[in-house]
C-alpha cells in the first residue's frame, strides 16, 4: 500500500528555517516523481518543488527559489524540503505528492495522484 507520511512542520519566525519529511512507504522514492505542494487557507494547492525524470534535477516555484531546497534519502526512502528564510507568505500546508507519471508540467497538482495528509507551517512573528 502506497504510503505518504509529511513532519516537521511548525512555527517559526519570518527568516527562520524548517526541514519538511516525507516519509515513502510501498513504493522507492527514487523511481517515482515526487513532488512538494502546499495550499493556504482560501487560496489553491500551488506546486513548491518537484523531482523532474532528468537525475539530478529539481523544479522550483519563483516564489522559493534560492530559499527551499528538495533532497532525496534513497535509504530512508525519504524525500526532504529545507525551507530557509522564511516568509509570512510561507505558511501553508504541505503536502507531499507522487506523480501519476513522468510527464506533464512538475509542478501541477494534475499531475500527481496520491497525497500524505500534510503538515501545517506557519510563519509568524
Amino acid at each position: 500500500q502506497v504510503q505518504l507520511v509529511e513532519s516537521g512542520g511548525g512555527l517559526v519566525q519570518p527568516g527562520g528555517s524548517l526541514r519538511l519529511s516525507c516519509a515513502a512507504s510501498g513504493f522507492t522514492v527514487n523511481y517515482r516523481r515526487i513532488g512538494w505542494f502546499r495550499q493556504a487557507p482560501g487560496k489553491e494547492r500551488e506546486g513548491v518543488s518537484c523531482f523532474s525524470r532528468t537525475y539530478g534535477t529539481i523544479w522550483y516555484a519563483d516564489s522559493v527559489k534560492g530559499r527551499f531546497t528538495m533532497s532525496r534519502d534513497n535509504a530512508k526512502n525519504t524525500v526532504f524540503l529545507q525551507m530557509n528564510s522564511l516568509k509570512l507568505e510561507d505558511s501553508a500546508i504541505y503536502y507531499c505528492a507522487i506523480g501519476k507519471s513522468w510527464g506533464g508540467l512538475c509542478l501541477n497538482s494534475a499531475n500527481f495522484g496520491s497525497w500524505g495528509q500534510g503538515t501545517q507551517v506557519t510563519v509568524s512573528s
